[in-house]
C-alpha cells in the first residue's frame, strides 16, 4: 500500500509533488498554494474518492483511498483531503450524494454526541473537528428517538469556534444550535459512532505512517550531508543508532496501519476483529508519532526546530494527528475493556488471529 502502485497514487503523488512541495509551502507565508492544491485534487476526483459514482464521487475503492491517505501523509498535507474523503464516506453509507467542495465529519471524538430532534433539526457540540473552518458542508452523525441517522450539513448554519492543533492547522468547535440540515437519512443497520471513529483511527494512522517515512528519508540525507568533526554525522555511531530506531518506528507504523486497513478493505462489516486492528494501529501509529518525531529532530539539533526547516510540518502533524478520532490512551482503554470482556482464556487466540 505505500508503494505507488495504481493509478490514484500516482495522481495524487504527482499532484502532491507539483503543488504541495514542503519547502515552497514554507516560504508562502499567505497561503497561496492552497487553492491550487484543492483544485487540482478535486478535478482529479480524489477528495470524494470514497463516494460511489452513483452519490457524486469517484467510485474508488476502499483500499486505493488508504493508499492515497497514506500518500498524503508523506507531503504533510495540510488540507481537508483525508476530512472530505471520510465525509463522503459516511454520507454513502446513507446514500447520500455528496456536494463539491471542502467537508468534514463531526462528531470527531468518541465522547461528543450530536442529537436529531423529532422536527429534523440537529444540536450539540462537536470539539476538536478538523479543518471546520474551511469546511463548506458537515458530514453528521446524529443520534435520534429513532437511532443514529446521517445528515449533510450547511456549515454556514453552525456556530465554529476557531482553533489550532499543534500542527497549526484548523481544530475547531462546532456547535449545532437547532439546526435543519439539508438532508437527513438512517444510518445502516449495525453502524455506529464506534464504526465512524475507527475509519478515521486508520485514515490517521496511514498519515503517521507517510509522515514518519518522509522523516526518516529526510533524516537520513541530512545526516549525509552535515560534517562535524571533519566527517558525515551518519559514520558516528550514535547517529546510525538513532537512524536505527526511527527506521524501526516507522516500519512498524506502516505495518499497524497498513495491516488495519487491509481488514478493513477486506470486511463487510465492523466487528471485533476491525476494532482490534484499527484500535491497535491508533495506538502504536501515535506511540511511533512521539519516539520518531522526537528523534528525527534529535538527529538534525537544533536546526529542526526552526520555522524554515520542512522537518516541523511533518513532526508537529504526526503529533497532532495522535488526538483526532480518540488519543491513543482513549483506544488502550477500550482495547483493555475488549480483552478483559472476552477472558484470559480468549487473549492469545484473538491476537493470533490477527
Amino acid at each position: 500500500m505505500a508503494e505507488s502502485d495504481n493509478i490514484v497514487v500516482e495522481t495524487a503523488e504527482k499532484i502532491f509533488s507539483d503543488l504541495a512541495d514542503p519547502q515552497t509551502i514554507n516560504h508562502d507565508k499567505k497561503g497561496a498554494w492552497k487553492a491550487p492544491l484543492w483544485q487540482a485534487l478535486s478535478e482529479a476526483g480524489l477528495p470524494l474518492s470514497w463516494v460511489p459514482e452513483d452519490c457524486g464521487g469517484s467510485g474508488a475503492s476502499l483500499a486505493d483511498g488508504f493508499a492515497l491517505l497514506n500518500a498524503a501523509g508523506r507531503f504533510a498535507v495540510a488540507v481537508p483531503l483525508a476530512e472530505t474523503m471520510l465525509a463522503g464516506w459516511l454520507l454513502a453509507q446513507a446514500k447520500i450524494a455528496s456536494p463539491d467542495g471542502e467537508m468534514t465529519v463531526a462528531p470527531a471524538s468518541p465522547k461528543d454526541r450530536i442529537t436529531l430532534h423529532p422536527d429534523g433539526s440537529l444540536s450539540g457540540r462537536a470539539r476538536s473537528v478538523p479543518f471546520a473552518k474551511a469546511a463548506k458542508h458537515f458530514a453528521v452523525l446524529a443520534q435520534g428517538n429513532g437511532g443514529l441517522s446521517i445528515a449533510l450539513v450547511d456549515a454556514a448554519r453552525a456556530r465554529i469556534e476557531a482553533g489550532l492543533n499543534v500542527g497549526y492547522d484548523n481544530s475547531d468547535t462546532v456547535t449545532f444550535d437547532k439546526v435543519q440540515p439539508i438532508t437527513t437519512k438512517p444510518a445502516p443497520k449495525g453502524f455506529d459512532q464506534n464504526t465512524l471513529m475507527l475509519m478515521g483511527c486508520v485514515a490517521r494512522s496511514l498519515q503517521i505512517a507517510g509522515s514518519l517515512e518522509s522523516m526518516l528519508d529526510i533524516s537520513v540525507r541530512y545526516s549525509n550531508e552535515r560534517v562535524a568533526f571533519e566527517k558525515k554525522i551518519s559514520k558516528f555511531q550514535a547517529v546510525q543508532h538513532n537512524l536505527a530506531r526511527l527506521a524501526g518506528e516507522s516500519a512498524a507504523a506502516l505495518a499497524a496501519a497498513t495491516s488495519a486497513a487491509d481488514a478493513i478493505a477486506n470486511a463487510k462489516f465492523f466487528d471485533e476483529a476491525i476494532f482490534l486492528e484499527a484500535a491497535a494501529a491508533k495506538i502504536r501509529c501515535a506511540e511511533a508519532a512521539e519516539k520518531g518525531g522526537a528523534i528525527a529532530h534529535q538527529v538534525h539539533g537544533a536546526i529542526g526546530f526552526t520555522m524554515e526547516h520542512i522537518l516541523h510540518r511533518y513532526s508537529l502533524r504526526a503529533l497532532a494527528w495522535r488526538d483526532d478520532f480518540g488519543s491513543e490512551s482513549h483506544w488502550a482503554v477500550e482495547l483493555g475493556r475488549l480483552v478483559a470482556h472476552r477472558g484470559a482464556d480468549e487473549l492469545w487466540p484473538l491476537v493470533a488471529s490477527r
